[in-house]
């Protein structure tokens, strides 16, 4: 199917609560919850201002990710035709090439406002945005095999946002290596948490021939791999946080690791009926540890 072709090509005004649906308020968290973590683990010294915290949220959840999710529906418009015609493009509520415009729209507004914030506040978006633009659109498409889709979510939704937390707390500088190894690990991290997310669609991934990781190695094998990239990434991350001489968070995050050990031994057991339960509980218990860490780095709990 050529995914590029128009569903419609007659420009017309879209109601803002079709723009509004087409940015998906409801997949705004992951990302701010990291610029957060970010946020507090550049530490409890620095000045900071609840100005630049909304900012940076509304940066990282309204703008890059809202610019995302309206990029990806305009790209999958044949898809959401078939499966779900109701959606603001295939329903004609923003007609014509309406959501285009106000993909690229979005995505220059983010940028700017990223600038405003720092420059490397601004490196950090311009990769994102580029990413998101690479997941959806033609010739890179990386959302069509999830090895590289779920990296470049991963990225952006974790150690990108994670980074333009900490670079914002820092006047728009760049974060210490500490900072910046704790966001890649994370991102790794959620990898996994982006292939177990595939677990709903695996029967029209098969359809329409997306290579997600459940498509591609079925649902034990991909859940198998989801454990082993959300678990390493903290291991790792409980080492660094000893040898940083931060117990205590070590000791916080250790606890959540073992309590997602025990949910990932049960998920083994059906990923196919468990998946969902385990997004609600041990992808819970991850971004807890997320938290912990950020506590940690930022100087908190001394």
């Amino acid at each position: 199917m050529d995914q590029s072709a128009p569903v419609n090509v007659a420009v017309g005004r879209a109601s803002p609560g079709a723009l509004l649906e087409l940015l998906k308020p409801i997949t705004w968290f992951p990302p701010m919850w990291a610029f957060l973590c970010g946020w507090i683990s550049a530490g409890s010294s620095a000045e900071q201002s609840v100005w630049a915290l909304l900012a940076g949220m509304t940066l990282t959840g309204p703008l890059v990710c809202g610019a995302s999710q309206v990029v990806n529906d305009w790209f999958d418009r044949e898809v959401d035709a078939l499966n779900e015609p109701q959606r603001p493009i295939p329903s004609g509520r923003a007609p014509g090439r309406t959501a285009l415009f106000f993909a690229m729209l979005w995505t220059l507004l983010a940028q700017a406002w990223a600038l405003s914030l720092g420059p490397w506040v601004g490196a950090a978006t311009f990769v994102g945005l580029l990413l998101a633009w690479a997941y959806s659109a033609p010739p890179l498409r990386l959302k069509l095999n999830g090895w590289w889709g779920n990296s470049a979510v991963a990225l952006s939704y974790e150690g990108l946002a994670w980074v333009t937390g900490a670079a914002i707390v820092l006047g728009g500088e760049l974060p210490d290596s500490r900072i910046l190894w704790v966001a890649l690990l994370y991102s790794i991290g959620a990898h996994g948490i982006m292939t177990l997310n595939d677990f709903k669609s695996i029967d029209g991934d098969l359809k329409m021939g997306i290579r997600s990781l459940p498509a591609q190695l079925g649902r034990e094998r991909a859940a198998q791999v989801a454990c082993f990239f959300m678990l390493i990434p903290q291991l790792v991350v409980i080492t660094l946080l000893l040898q940083w001489q931060l117990p205590l968070s070590a000791g916080a995050v250790a606890l959540v690791v073992s309590a997602q050990i025990l949910a990932m031994r049960k998920l083994l057991t059906d990923p196919r009926a468990l998946a969902p339960w385990y997004n609600a509980t041990g992808v819970s218990l991850y971004v807890l540890g997320m938290m912990g860490t950020a506590v940690g780095l930022g100087g908190w709990l001394t």
